[in-house]
């Protein structure tokens, strides 16, 4: 028997990428919260282009966010001690306690390793001091045996915290038995002993047909199945990375209002688009090449971690000349984010090669500025009031360029003592570096009702005014009541208490 430390944990590791790791512990941040407890999420280090901005200033990775959100926190850096962001197949931009350390390659940071796990331990043990419990997530599988003696988030970590683990495998992909059993033979006795259990997310079916499964696994590992958990659609949480992207399957004839999206290979900060996906009236669909483009009512180029190279990706699909032919048939608006913006003007440069090794390229040439990337990165919150709708906006900012305005050209947003992005003479296109601009409910509501009036939309339903927050906390919510109610939600509360 493992017996727990003075403090109260909980870890929840996955058999592969993208089980539902991030989701379940989500979902347990909310359950220990309505019971009681001061919970908080902690991930030593995640991997995403998706980030977040903290009230201290610093990044963490999206899935932490949302955690703390679920838990009832503000998000801090020390609930994700290292975010890597990937700049390319090979490297990545290290953000370490919020604030960028620098870009390296995986042999690199691997060098790191004595000093990065301090961090994570320092950071850890500081929430620990703060909290109750604390809800622990890993990364990818649990039992990759090449990346074993380079681990600092999965059992490396539950084993220097003393915490309890349970398992999470995804039904749904196929291969439930084979992801559990294999897990639990490749890794240790002493990480054998830690775990406390599984959970089989994403069923579909009768549960009742899968009883004799569950007990083959708990008759081959000796551990049992803690929960079962039918797949859900009606429960919406912010995506964790882009992977989710590729498995969402989104009609885009069943609503009134089309928006694309393009899917660039780098793409960062996605979440920007959950909130007009929440809204009923709404349909969002990720393109990779510019096909019927005019079915579309609006169109979206979001963040990317590699500007030129994704800007030089769509150019060879075709984008430029499409997006440009949207334009002269007036048929809808078009909105950059972040890197996005960057894309709609006229050039890129990055003679210091910030982001890769290509140093400039012409962009869209749809906004009449100029981008020239930095090595300094401009991380913080902002709000303000944008000009097209006159509306109250804030999000965060996270970008290493800076951009110019040239003569055709107006600034976008007015914010706290200065400007931000740019619009287009016919108000057409803009950009803006303001991650959660579609957050803000009013400036949503009259960004669609535009769109609905220029091309003659009858509403349904009435647009959502109200800010994102209140539907993700009526969301919070409901994926708490799920998990509690598929999953043995007293034991696993005595595991969080008293360890396997």
């Amino acid at each position: 028997m493992v017996k727990k430390n003075s403090s109260r944990n909980l870890m929840f590791l996955g058999t592969g990428s993208d089980v539902g790791k991030s989701i379940v512990a989500t979902a347990f941040c909310r359950i220990f919260k309505n019971e009681g407890y001061a919970v908080a999420p902690f991930k030593a280090q995640n991997m995403s282009n998706n980030s977040y901005v903290t009230m201290e200033g610093g990044e963490i990775g999206r899935a932490q966010a949302t955690q703390a959100e679920a838990a009832g926190l503000l998000p801090s850096v020390h609930m994700n001690p290292v975010l890597l962001k990937p700049t390319g197949d090979m490297g990545s931009q290290v953000v370490v306690c919020g604030q960028v350390f620098k870009n390296m390659t995986a042999k690199d940071y691997y060098t790191f390793k004595d000093d990065i796990k301090f961090q994570v331990l320092k950071s850890y043990h500081s929430l620990e001091n703060q909290y109750e419990c604390i809800v622990l997530e890993g990364a990818g599988s649990c039992c990759e045996v090449n990346l074993r003696k380079h681990d600092i988030v999965n059992f490396e970590m539950a084993l220097s915290v003393k915490a309890p683990v349970i398992i999470v495998a995804d039904i749904d992909r196929g291969g439930v038995f084979a992801q559990i059993i294999g897990s639990m033979e490749l890794i240790s006795k002493q990480e054998r002993n830690l775990v406390a259990g599984f959970i089989i997310n994403k069923f579909r079916g009768d549960p009742q047909l899968f009883q004799d499964g569950i007990a083959f696994i708990e008759e081959k590992t000796q551990k049992p199945v803690l929960g079962l958990v039918p797949y859900y659609k009606d429960i919406h949480i912010d995506r964790e990375d882009s992977m989710s992207l590729d498995n969402s399957q989104i009609n885009i004839f069943n609503t009134p209002i089309k928006i694309a999206v393009i899917r660039l290979s780098h793409v960062s900060n996605f979440t920007d688009i959950e909130a007009l996906e929440s809204e009923p009236e709404v349909s969002i669909h990720w393109l990779v090449s510019p096909n019927n483009l005019l079915n579309y009512d609006a169109i979206i180029i979001p963040g990317s971690k590699n500007v030129i190279y994704d800007l030089k990706q769509i150019e060879k699909k075709g984008w430029f000349e499409a997006l440009h032919d949207y334009t002269q048939k007036d048929r809808g608006m078009i909105v950059g984010l972040c890197g996005g913006y960057q894309m709609l003007g006229k050039e890129i440069h990055d003679p210091k090669e910030t982001e890769g090794p290509l140093k400039e390229a012409l962009g869209i040439g749809l906004l009449d500025i100029s981008t020239e990337m930095d090595t300094i990165k401009v991380v913080k919150r902002s709000s303000g009031k944008d000009r097209l709708f006159q509306t109250s906006v804030r999000g965060y900012e996270i970008h290493m360029g800076k951009t110019r305005l040239n003569q055709n050209a107006s600034a976008f947003i007015d914010l706290q003592g200065y400007s931000d992005g740019a619009i287009s003479k016919n108000k057409m296109v803009f950009g803006s570096y303001l991650h959660g601009l579609f957050d803000s409910g009013t400036f949503r509501q009259k960004f669609l009702e535009c769109i609905a009036k220029k091309n003659n939309i009858e509403m349904n339903h009435s647009i959502k005014h109200s800010d994102y927050w209140d539907f993700k906390e009526k969301n919070y919510e409901l994926l708490g009541n799920h998990f509690k109610k598929y999953t043995q939600t007293e034991r696993i509360i005595q595991i969080l208490n008293n360890g396997v």
